[in-house]
């Protein structure tokens, strides 16, 4: 006896509607630019965020971001051959650190 329900699942391949996503930006002199960033295993991604305060906590207080709709924001990306889009991704990497670095195997110097 299957003990899970299967007809609520909804289709992998069906993506919901998105709504208004605050989207990455680099300024630069003629205007904002968007950011593109990669997968874990290399492919090219736009990314979108649902919230302000979810991009603050991903990507950090001081990162720009402007509004946009996610037909837009895959409009823009189209022509680029991105055709993927994350929404409200999450850090993955190792936090920066500015302290110094150690390095266990390294010889040690002479004063």
């Amino acid at each position: 006896m299957c003990l899970f329900s299967y007809a609520e699942d909804p289709d992998p391949d069906e993506q919901a509607p998105v709504g208004p996503l605050f989207v990455p930006v680099r300024t630069q002199a003629a205007g904002p630019v968007l950011r593109v960033f990669r997968t874990p295993l290399g492919e090219r991604t736009a990314v979108g965020f649902s919230r302000r305060d979810l991009l603050t906590a991903t990507l950090g207080a001081g990162q720009p971001a402007i509004p946009l709709a996610e037909a837009a924001l895959r409009a823009l990306t189209e022509p680029l051959g991105i055709d993927r889009l994350v929404v409200d991704p999450v850090l993955t990497a190792p936090a920066v650190t500015t302290g110094p670095v150690y390095v266990a195997d390294a010889p040690a110097r002479a004063l």
